[in-house]
């Protein structure tokens, strides 16, 4: 519920269903991007508002709201790109790219802050969370409530899978590794993935979260690689990446291992 005076919230909100919920923890750490309505609380000249939204793009220090979730200590967030859309008296219209964790209600107060008179954020939409984006991805929950009522009393399942999204999608914006059936069984049991089950893959560094995939493009884990992707290339043999969520059912392809 949305108190008296509270800012409007709305937006892009991925959601996981049944293994697909493992991946949120993903999509939530991911980049956001937001449009922002932003009142500031005097007059203004446009140049001198634009100087000052420039001086929060990069790196910037940030202590939470009063009404948050996390605990009130500064903390550094990057801000990737602050856009002013157009202006309104003393609204103005912004979009913000950021990385998660980032807070706009307190990106607007510390503009009116450097501005000398205070400003506020009236309204918020998150257009982008990771890989979903209104433009693409965006079902209202009427929409779903819709395809789920025809599943269930017409039998027809059209609807249900237009907007039910495959997990891999959420991983877009990992690197991959493709996986040979041989392997495939091993690491749903949480058994590391050795170099010599590789087929191919993406670059990325030793400690960066990969998507593991079979050669069908079936999500079969994501995990931490325990080697860059040019070691694997020049190793033989040693372990590449350490599974964290696995989402593929065990013993759906062969087992080629003995415990």
């Amino acid at each position: 519920m949305r108190g008296r005076g509270d800012p409007k919230v709305t937006g892009v909100l991925p959601i996981g269903l049944e293994e697909a919920t493992k991946l949120m923890t993903y999509v939530t750490k991911s980049g956001k991007e937001y449009v922002c309505v932003m009142q500031v609380h005097c007059d203004f000249q446009l140049e001198e508002l634009k100087k000052v939204l420039s001086q929060f793009v990069g790196t910037i220090y940030q202590k939470p709201p009063v009404r948050s979730s996390v605990k009130r200590r500064v903390r550094k967030r990057r801000i990737h790109d602050l856009e002013l859309l157009e202006t309104s008296g003393r609204l103005v219209l912004l979009r913000i790219s950021s990385e998660p964790g980032t807070y706009m209600r307190k990106l607007c107060h510390d503009v009116g802050v450097i501005l000398g008179c205070g400003s506020h954020m009236r309204e918020l939409r998150r257009t982008r969370s990771g890989p979903f984006t209104e433009n693409a991805n965006l079902v209202t929950l009427h929409e779903l409530s819709e395809a789920v009522y025809l599943w269930k009393n017409c039998k027809d399942e059209t609807e249900l899978e237009r907007v039910i999204l495959p997990m891999e999608l959420a991983t877009c914006g990992m690197p991959k590794v493709l996986v040979s059936d041989g392997a495939v069984n091993a690491i749903t049991y949480g058994s590391t993935l050795n170099v010599p089950g590789v087929v191919a893959l993406q670059k990325f560094k030793r400690g960066d979260n990969v998507a593991m995939l079979t050669l069908k493009g079936e999500l079969i884990a994501v995990g931490q690689a325990l080697m860059s992707s040019e070691e694997i290339l020049k190793s033989k043999r040693g372990q590449a990446v350490q599974p964290r969520r696995v989402l593929l059912a065990r013993d759906v392809y062969p087992r080629s291992w003995t415990q």
